[in-house]
């Protein structure tokens, strides 16, 4: 009998165990599905360990469990809110892109600092079809683990502006973050891209700093500018 009682006893933690991450899941949204930073791994992983106790392990008080794991997700819930808020914050807490290779070079100096390998580049070159290194112009491994690649111009693939030689450019950049949440970041100001040519668009675009959510130079040298103001009146949700 005392066995029967712990099988239903499981059963019944289980199922409410499992609502309870349905529930979790879909308020926290996509971040934590895609594992994209360390934070978002590290509570994907705890998430797991704690439903796993809450629905198998009887000898642990369930609603003791219960209060720590939602202790867990006001945790999370704060820190993303945060960083969301600073980017030095969410500097530290998600972490950064390392350039692995730029303008066809191989940086092995930004390759031992994350102690990743050759091996490892070739690997997830091969993944995504490259399998020469020399059409790779640059090579960024992202947060998540992933390797994002642009190649070399001449092995892209063909597009309608390719039909009109003009527009061609021979040289091209790694995309430069100017301003991010209205704040300027400094350490990407240099020639010709300098705060002062930056206060210049922003005149002939009649806009101020604080306006502005998000510019970049994008890798043909253009200026993107996105505002905090989208304009939309009826924006699409695709959710």
């Amino acid at each position: 009998m005392r066995i029967l009682d712990h099988l239903w006893i499981s059963i019944l933690r289980t199922i409410v165990s499992y609502s309870i991450l349905m529930i979790v899941t879909l308020w926290l949204g996509k971040q934590v599905n895609g594992n994209r930073n360390y934070y978002n791994f590290a509570l994907s992983i705890t998430i797991g360990s704690f439903i796993a106790n809450m629905g198998f392990d009887y000898k642990l008080n369930f609603f003791t469990m219960l209060a720590a794991f939602l202790s867990l997700i006001c945790i999370y819930f704060i820190f993303s809110l945060l960083s969301s808020r600073s980017r030095i914050l969410r500097k530290w807490l998600s972490g950064r892109p390392s350039i692995i290779m730029e303008q066809g070079k191989i940086l092995d100096s930004n390759m031992k600092k994350i102690r990743y390998t050759l091996d490892d580049l070739n690997q997830q070159l091969r993944q995504q079809g490259i399998f020469d290194i020399a059409e790779v112009e640059y090579a960024v491994l992202e947060v998540s683990g992933k390797l994002s690649v642009l190649k070399k111009e001449r092995y892209q693939p063909l597009v309608k502006k390719d039909v009109f030689p003009a527009n061609i450019q021979s040289n091209r950049i790694l995309p430069i973050e100017l301003i991010m949440d209205g704040v300027a970041i400094d350490k990407n100001f240099h020639e010709p891209f300098s705060n002062q040519w930056l206060d210049q668009q922003l005149k002939q675009r009649k806009l101020q700093m604080k306006d502005i959510q998000y510019a970049v130079i994008s890798s043909n040298g253009s200026l993107f500018v996105d505002l905090f103001a989208d304009g939309l009146t009826s924006p699409t949700d695709m959710e």
